[in-house]
């Protein structure tokens, strides 16, 4: 026998005695409830009497859900893990608390669930603390004026649409219009690849999309070197229907820790029609009583109370942000169904997407004149502001005249040098996918349409104009390009270092005029 044995026994009987001692004895009361039914990722239980809204429940094999529906004599639970392994007959217990998902830098990079389970295979997440899903949106004693620009690089949401940080912009369209590369690019955007890098933090937040889907976006954030700020969660089709429920949720409550703590977070939601599927399949599934649609009627609350959460602080709260882009899918360009009018009034504007537009190659296919923003020139940058103030309406003009005129006949000269117009603001306003411009160059364009220098220039030639903008800036009006860069505003000297800029650089793709003289045209150059 040891030496030290005796010592060491010792020490266990006082520290058992401590615990002893510490030990509170008594009664304990406990509920524990029974499931009734399960499928189809919704479990009835009963023997709960305690249970509150939107509680977390634990069952006997390991599986959590939530409290969706209260009756007197059960609780209609939605299942945040499937329904592999629970069976009517299994125990349930309340927690006492709500559904909390993991919070704080340690997200940034990652792909996960919308409980923070990683689904990068790069391990578990650091996460700074457990927040709750759901929270109350800020006071408007607490908001501030929307007067800070998000820059997308799109030119036609910059120029026509801006959007600020804090606000709500909805993207709507029919399937395969372009939606989801819209918010992909304003992310792509904040990465620093056309600017100082921005300090806005970017979520990503598919709700029901198909795997391929999912990747494809994944893999243009991932490639843009925007994964290093940004989350992406994901709760797929194949997701249970209670993940795919609190995604929205869930990606707020990462989102607004960045916004509490005065920094600024940008959040896009892929799609809250999909989502709003899954409300009107757990609502059918717990027996609520079916609406317009076969929705249930909180399903306008639901929404306004996720979106609601996207506000500017003011400076008595940190001054920071949450700028919100939700997207949904309509049929056939029906903006007036129930939850895409839904969506419409709750938001700060729209960005509508128009399939003809699209089919026709004119990408992004925004409609101008569907679309809107509520804050819009407040928060344009004031250099843009300028050069685009008259530019929605010109090119609203061109729509209207170029349909006009072909029924027929020989439009006069004026009409015909706003056909000529039109038709270059078209071309500057087509845009590649994942190319978001920086605003020196979206300024530079609008200058050039606006002042007339693209008038002559063939449509042809309007790809390889923009294409050499950028070295063609840089070289000629460095100083301008870090003014508007850095503040967003030109001085008259700037401006007009641009404009010269622009006026050489239009020569210099401007195709050589056709000779009359055939002799002189067959001369050497």
């Amino acid at each position: 026998m040891p030496l030290d044995a005796p010592a060491r026994a010792d020490a266990w009987l006082a520290e058992a005695r401590n615990r002893l001692g510490a030990a509170t004895l008594g009664t304990q009361a406990e509920e524990i409830g029974r499931v009734e039914e399960v499928g189809d990722g919704i479990a009835l239980v009963s023997g709960l009497p305690g249970v509150r809204l939107d509680e977390l429940l634990r069952f006997g094999r390991g599986q959590s859900g939530f409290a969706q529906v209260l009756e007197r004599d059960r609780i209609g639970c939605v299942l945040l893990d499937g329904v592999d392994g629970a069976e009517a007959g299994d125990s349930v217990r309340g927690t006492g608390d709500v559904v909390r998902v993991p919070v704080g830098p340690g997200l940034l990079g990652r792909v996960v669930d919308p409980l923070g389970r990683p689904l990068d295979g790069k391990g578990p997440v650091a996460a700074e603390r457990l927040d709750p899903i759901e929270r109350p949106a800020p006071e408007i004693i607490d908001r501030d004026l929307v007067v800070q620009p998000v820059q997308t690089g799109l030119l036609v949401v910059d120029a026509l649409f801006a959007l600020g940080r804090g606000q709500r912009e909805l993207i709507i369209g029919d399937r395969a219009t372009g939606k989801t590369t819209i918010g992909i690019d304003t992310i792509i955007n904040q990465t620093g690849i056309n600017q100082a890098a921005s300090d806005i933090v970017c979520l990503y937040i598919a709700v029901g999309q198909k795997a391929s889907s999912v990747k494809r976006a994944i893999d243009a954030i991932q490639g843009s070197g925007a994964a290093a700020r940004s989350i992406i969660v994901v709760a797929g089709s194949a997701s249970p229907p209670g993940l795919q429920w609190i995604a929205p949720f869930a990606g707020m409550a990462m989102a607004e820790y960045f916004r509490d703590r005065g920094g600024h977070a940008l959040v896009v939601i892929d799609d809250l029609s999909k989502h709003a599927a899954t409300h009107r399949e757990i609502a059918l599934l717990t027996r609520q009583s079916p609406g317009r649609e076969a929705y249930p009627g909180d399903v306008f609350y639901v929404h306004a109370r996720l979106l609601e959460r996207a506000a500017k602080l003011s400076q008595a709260k940190g001054g920071g942000s949450l700028t919100a882009l939700p997207i949904v899918e309509t049929d056939a360009g029906n903006l007036s169904a129930y939850i895409p009018t839904n969506l419409i009034s709750i938001t700060d504007g729209q960005i509508a997407l128009d399939a003809k537009l699209f089919y026709e190659g004119q990408k992004p296919a925004v409609d101008v004149g569907a679309s809107v923003s509520r804050v819009g020139g407040k928060t344009q940058a004031p250099a843009l502001r300028e050069a685009a103030k008259t530019l929605r309406l010109d090119y609203a003009q061109f729509l209207e005249l170029e349909a006009f005129t072909r029924f027929g006949g020989m439009p006069d000269t004026r009409v015909r040098g706003q056909l000529t117009r039109g038709a270059r603001i078209r071309a500057i306003l087509h845009q590649p996918q994942h190319a978001p411009l920086r605003l020196a160059d979206e300024v530079a364009l609008v200058m050039a349409v606006q002042s007339g220098l693209l008038d002559t220039l063939p449509l042809e030639d309007l790809a390889r104009f923009r294409l050499g903008l950028r070295d063609a800036l840089d070289q000629g009006a460095a100083e301008a390009v870090r003014a508007v860069q850095a503040a967003g505003k030109l001085d008259g000297a700037q401006k007009q270092s641009i404009q010269d800029v622009l006026h050489h650089y239009v020569q210099t793709i401007m195709p050589p005029k056709k000779s009359d003289d055939p002799v002189a045209a067959a001369q050497p150059a």
